[in-house]
């Protein structure tokens, strides 16, 4: 199973409380933090409630 590099773009300052948990939940704290995860359907849906913070690439 491939993995996910998944980057952090725009500042969850001013977002909801549901994107802002989520892109904490997939450990990013900083813009551009990068961070790894496995490629599951979880991950997938949790980049899908913050697709508007974060980038993702194929690994």
């Amino acid at each position: 199973m491939a993995n996910l590099k998944i980057t952090l773009v725009k500042s969850t300052n001013k977002a909801q409380r549901k994107p802002k948990a989520t892109v904490a939940a997939l450990g990013l704290k900083k813009i551009g933090q990068t961070v790894e995860q496995p490629d599951n359907e979880a991950i997938r849906g949790m980049i899908k409630t913050a697709v508007n913070y974060v980038s993702v690439e194929e690994v």
